[in-house]
């Protein structure tokens, strides 16, 4: 998982020290910056869902839809990788 974050890195830095935010984020100057701008994020959080070989496959699922879509691409990864049979 990783994150864009356009908020001011006092407030990141204390989501991370107080376990809020346990993964690696980007800095974005400002919604709509380089990073924001470029992936067409228009409201936070958006969740993009990427396969093993990094072509985006889901965008903004939550809950079971997310989970389903998450087992099913595990599930494809170790097959390619010969770990599903």
């Amino acid at each position: 998982m990783v994150g864009v974050n356009t908020d001011p890195p006092e407030t990141l830095s204390k989501l991370v020290q107080d376990g809020t935010v346990t993964w690696r984020n980007f800095r974005d100057e400002k919604v709509g910056g380089e990073i924001s701008g470029n992936w067409k994020i228009a409201g936070w959080p958006t969740v993009y869902v990427l396969d093993h070989i990094g072509v985006i496959r889901h965008v903004d699922l939550r809950g079971k839809d997310l989970d389903q879509a998450l087992a099913k691409l595990i599930k494809e990864a170790n097959e390619e990788a010969g770990e599903g049979q």
